[in-house]
């Protein structure tokens, strides 16, 4: 799945590949001034050695003393070697900055990107973006902005050198560079599109690498590595084709150049001799021209090559400024979490209509309901009723499309959104655990927490005992995505990162679904007593971790269709009791 921008980005229009190009650039310009006047310098004592040449042509022909002509060749040789050494490292390092930055910008955009977006691309295809075709900038910087810089002034100069020795013979010349212009003008676009396919592919291929790495038990037991290798396998294809495509092209324009130069040569080589035969010219003029057109070459491979390999970097920087352009929240500093012992918060959602995409039908149609501070409320009801969507909208990953959303009587939009998620904790219905230490997770959400803290929540939800078995304790490495903990563990580290960080307001999405009777029972408890001091919010099928809440919110189909204690539910709503028939719960404590 490509990326596809949100329609309020639309009305941003695509800048030009050149313009971003230059953006990136611009904090690193005198760097590349420096590196393209050390290029300039170069180029200029390359232009002086066909002089110096002709100088000492003209001194062996009248028997003159050419020694000094000698030591200011091999002194121009010399230089021209150390200063374009300097000027090309001052370029790399300069190109290497250029990514740096571009990859800085782009990862901090990608962090913050709103969920909708991310729900709508492949998280493979934008680290392909970040990564690939960033290092493409690397080359599009030294080649074609400085290169075709320097190579063009370069290029103007020789031309210049060339009219002084001979007008006649650099007419000819530029005869045949103009035949091989217009046939590089017709394959450059040929290059852009080939490249920008084959950085498409590479994304494809790295969105597929994502997908299966990330179910790479699902698809071994399902007996898919086959199936799933011919996916990947056919995204390397398509990118090796489109990359000889532009590989083929660009190898046409470059020999297209360098086969102008040689019919330039030889062309020169017959009239320029025609011409010595005449004694329209000297013979030392035509070797001076000769070197020359010699020296010609390496500008117009530096031109040609910058335009070709523009076209690569185009390619790449169109991909960078398409994420770049995914709607994002905007930059914030993080803001402090609450202080302990600080008044719970208080919510409230008044007639909320909410779906996930305009062409999606809606979640939530009109739910209202109020959660007063303290105290544990419930959401239960059929799977694909819109409970957890209700924390979602809670947490701002996504905005209502109708009605208001009200926390502790403001808006959630008047909400600064770091100020909002700092009062909030929140453990998915997945429970995630990054990869890294167990304590880096525990204090991902509070990493200032001390020790006591630490080992006190850790208590709390009987990770004590873990710890004791790891053999590094907690600095123990829990894998990729947690895969070394069981699935009820790491429900509990979810629990523990959520109650480190002293929330006003807890949000538990079927936290303690994959537990044993005995640390369910244990963290239900634990839930009762933090629901003294804080608003905890509890999403549940298994209503036995519900039954003691103050208040049970029944949803179906988008809709608060009961509230109430499970005892009056019981009796008011059938859904309600038809659920807790069916868990053996009808009778429970009546």
């Amino acid at each position: 799945m490509s990326i596809v921008p949100e329609s309020q980005t639309s009305a941003s229009p695509t800048s030009p590949a050149w313009r971003l190009l230059l953006g990136y650039a611009r904090p690193h310009c005198w760097a590349l001034l420096a590196g393209a006047v050390l290029a300039l310098v170069t180029g200029a004592t390359g232009l002086a050695l066909p002089l110096v040449a002709r100088a000492l042509i003209d001194d062996l022909s009248h028997d003159r003393a050419i020694t000094g002509a000698l030591l200011t060749m091999s002194a121009l040789v010399v230089a021209n070697a150390a200063i374009g050494a300097l000027g090309s490292y001052v370029l790399r390092r300069t190109a290497e900055s250029v990514v740096l930055g571009a990859r800085r910008t782009l990862s901090s955009h990608l962090l913050r990107l709103r969920i909708a977006a991310v729900d709508r691309s492949e998280p493979g295809d934008l680290m392909a973006r970040i990564t690939s075709d960033t290092t493409l900038l690397r080359e599009v910087t030294t080649d074609s902005l400085v290169g075709l810089g320097t190579g063009g002034l370069t290029l103007i100069a020789t031309l210049v050198m060339m009219a002084l020795v001979e007008p006649m013979l650099l007419a000819v010349t530029l005869g045949v560079i103009l035949g091989a212009g217009t046939v590089i003008g017709v394959i450059v676009p040929r290059i852009n599109r080939a490249s920008r396919q084959a950085q498409d592919a590479v994304g494809a291929m790295g969105a597929s690498l994502e997908r299966i790495l990330g179910a790479l038990r699902t698809v071994r037991a399902s007996g898919a590595e086959h199936r799933e290798e011919h996916v990947v396998h056919a995204a390397a294809e398509e990118s090796w084709r489109q990359s000889v495509r532009a590989a083929k092209w660009s190898a046409l324009a470059g020999n297209t150049a360098g086969l102008s130069m040689q019919i330039a040569f030889i062309t020169v080589l017959a009239v320029g001799g025609a011409r010595v035969a005449t004694g329209a010219i000297d013979v030392g003029t035509l070797v001076a021209f000769l070197l020359y057109v010699f020296y010609l070459m390496s500008p117009i491979q530096q031109v040609v090559g910058a335009v070709t390999q523009y076209q690569t970097g185009a390619a790449a920087l169109a991909r960078i400024q398409e994420a770049q352009r995914l709607p994002a929240e905007p930059p914030a500093e993080p803001a402090p979490l609450p202080v302990p012992g600080a008044e719970p918060a208080a919510l409230a959602f008044e007639n909320v209509r909410f779906r996930y995409a305009d062409d999606l039908p809606y979640v939530h149609h009109g739910v209202t309901f109020t959660v007063p501070p303290r105290g544990m409320t419930a959401f239960v009801g059929p799977s694909g009723a819109g409970k957890t969507t209700v924390f979602s909208l809670i947490e701002r990953f996504y905005d209502p499309a109708d009605g208001r959303i009200v926390l502790d009587g403001r808006d959630l939009a008047q909400w600064d959104i770091p100020q909002l998620r700092s009062a909030i904790g929140y453990v998915e219905q997945d429970a995630p655990v990054l990869s890294g230490s167990l304590r880096d997770n525990l204090l991902l959400g509070n990493p200032d927490a001390d020790d006591t803290d630490l080992l006190r929540v850790l208590k709390t939800t009987r990770l004590d005992g873990l710890v004791a078995r790891l053999p590094q304790g907690q600095d123990t490495l829990v894998g990729h995505r947690g895969t070394r903990l069981s699935g009820g563990e790491r429900q509990r580290v979810a629990i523990a990162r959520a109650l480190l960080r002293r929330p006003r307001l807890l949000l538990l999405d079927e936290a303690t679904s994959q537990l044993d009777a005995v640390n369910e029972a244990a963290l239900r408890d634990t839930v009762a007593d933090v629901a003294r001091t804080t608003t905890v919010l509890v999403v549940a099928h298994r209503l036995s971790t519900v039954t003691m809440a103050d208040r049970i919110v029944v949803m179906d189909t988008g809709r608060v269709r009961a509230m109430g204690t499970h005892h009056e539910l019981l009796v008011t709503d059938p859904l309600y009791a038809e659920l807790a028939a069916t868990q053996f719960l009808a009778t429970a404590d009546i």
